[in-house]
C-alpha cells in the first residue's frame, strides 16, 4: 500500500513538473514571438521615418538619415543572403563570422549617426560629414562584397547542376532514340505494312520449324500408309509409351 502511495506521489510530481515546463516553454515561445514582431514593427517604422527625413529634410539632417537608411539596409540584406544559404552551403559560416564583426561597425556607426540627428550645432556635423560618409561606404562595400559573393557562389552551384543535369537527360534522350537505328530486339525484322496495312499477312507467316530437341519430345505424327488391300492382316499398331516386346527364346 505504501509503495502505491509512493508511486501515486511521483506520479503526480512529474505531471506538475512536466506542466511547468511545457507552460514555461510555450510562454517563451510567445514572448519571443511577440518582441520579433515588435522589433520588426519598430524597424519598419523607423526605415519610413529615414526615407521621409531623407527626401523631405534638406542640407545636413537629410544627408545623416540618407547614410543610416543606405547602411541599414545593406547590413540587413548580406544577414538575410547569408543566413538564408548557410543551411545549404557550410562554407558561408567564415563568412558569417566576418559579417558579425562587420555588424559590431556598423552598429558602432549607425547609433552615431543617430546620436548626431539631435545635434544642434550644424557646423559641427557638415564638418564630420565627410569622415561619416566615408565610414558608411567602406562598411556597406564590405557587407555588398560579401553578399554578391554568396549570391554568386549560389548561382555557381546552380549553373554546375544545371549543366550535369542537362549532360544526363542529353545522354538519356540519346539512349531513348537507339531504337531508330537498331531497329527491334526480338531478333526478327517485322513490317509495318504487315502488321497495320494487312493484318493476315502477318499471320499467315510460316512458323519457324521446331528444333531437334523439341522434335524428340513431341508425339511423333503417324506415317501416312497406303491403302490396303481387302481382308489384309492389318499390322499392329505402337505407340512411344509402350514397351518393346522381349524376343521369344526358344529351346
Amino acid at each position: 500500500m505504501e509503495a502505491a502511495i509512493l508511486i501515486l506521489a511521483l506520479l503526480f510530481v512529474a505531471f506538475v513538473v512536466l506542466g511547468v515546463y511545457v507552460t514555461v516553454k510555450v510562454v517563451g515561445a510567445a514572448k519571443r514571438g511577440v518582441e520579433r514582431t515588435v522589433t520588426q514593427a519598430r524597424r519598419t517604422v523607423e526605415d519610413t521615418t529615414l526615407r521621409a527625413k531623407s527626401v523631405g529634410q534638406p542640407g545636413v539632417a537629410g544627408q545623416l538619415a540618407q547614410l543610416r537608411l543606405s547602411l541599414r539596409t545593406s547590413m540587413r540584406a548580406t544577414q538575410d543572403a547569408l543566413h538564408a544559404r548557410l543551411a545549404e552551403d557550410e562554407s558561408l559560416k567564415e563568412s558569417l563570422a566576418l559579417f558579425e564583426r562587420l555588424s559590431a561597425h556598423g552598429r558602432e556607426l549607425d547609433d552615431e549617426l543617430r546620436r548626431l540627428e539631435r545635434e544642434p550645432d550644424k557646423r559641427t556635423m557638415a564638418a564630420r560629414m565627410p569622415g561619416l560618409r566615408e565610414r558608411t561606404e567602406r562598411i556597406t562595400h564590405s557587407a555588398d562584397s560579401l553578399r554578391w559573393a554568396a549570391l554568386d557562389r549560389a548561382r555557381q552551384f546552380a549553373d554546375d547542376d544545371l549543366a550535369s543535369l542537362s549532360e544526363q537527360i542529353e545522354m538519356e534522350s540519346g539512349a531513348l532514340r537507339d531504337w531508330s537505328t537498331k531497329g527491334p530486339t526480338n531478333g526478327e525484322s517485322v513490317s509495318w505494312g504487315d502488321l497495320s496495312g494487312n493484318p493476315a499477312s502477318a499471320q499467315s507467316k510460316p512458323s519457324p520449324s521446331p528444333s531437334p530437341e523439341r522434335g524428340a519430345q513431341t508425339r511423333p505424327e503417324p506415317p501416312s500408309q497406303a491403302p490396303q488391300a481387302i481382308g489384309a492382316a492389318e499390322p499392329p499398331v505402337t505407340y512411344p509409351w509402350q514397351k518393346s516386346p522381349r524376343p521369344e527364346t526358344t529351346s
